[in-house]
């Protein structure tokens, strides 16, 4: 749901150097989204279909100019894989500040878990666009 949420937040704001990339840290390769994913995804209008996971590796990280984490596993994890000085916990990098919040992972959760945790990314994710727009100029 994040990538989805941060591509049409992106596009949106005309954003167009930016592009978004996600994978887990106990992501199976090739899985799709989850249903819950799947619906919450339609009701905001995000079609998810086409997704399919992938597990992080040492070259998606090389790659990426900004890595963000959901909670502090995956941050710890990116950081083992080469992500010192370019990786972040989510809700810090939204807030420029430290205070160690995770984002909760909804999957095997209801729907209700679904919509509050999109809720969540969606704020997060356009403070984490203001910054990114602010530090980088980006358009």
């Amino acid at each position: 749901m994040a990538e989805g949420i941060a591509r049409t937040a992106a596009e949106r704001r005309g954003l167009r150097s930016v592009t978004f990339s996600s994978a887990g840290t106990s992501a199976w390769d090739g899985a799709p989204a989850s249903d819950g994913a799947l619906l919450v995804g339609l009701e905001r209008k995000l079609d998810l279909n086409s997704h399919r996971a992938r597990a992080l590796a040492r070259e998606i990280v090389a790659e990426a100019d900004v890595v963000l984490g959901m909670g502090g596993h995956h941050v710890e994890r990116t950081l083992v894989l080469g992500g010192d000085g370019k990786t972040h916990l989510l809700a810090d990098y939204a807030a420029a500040s430290a205070d160690g919040h995770s984002v909760a992972d909804p999957f095997g959760g209801d729907l209700d878990l679904y919509r509050a945790t999109a809720d969540e990314l969606e704020r997060l994710i356009e403070g984490s666009l203001d910054r990114i727009a602010r530090e980088s100029g980006a358009t």
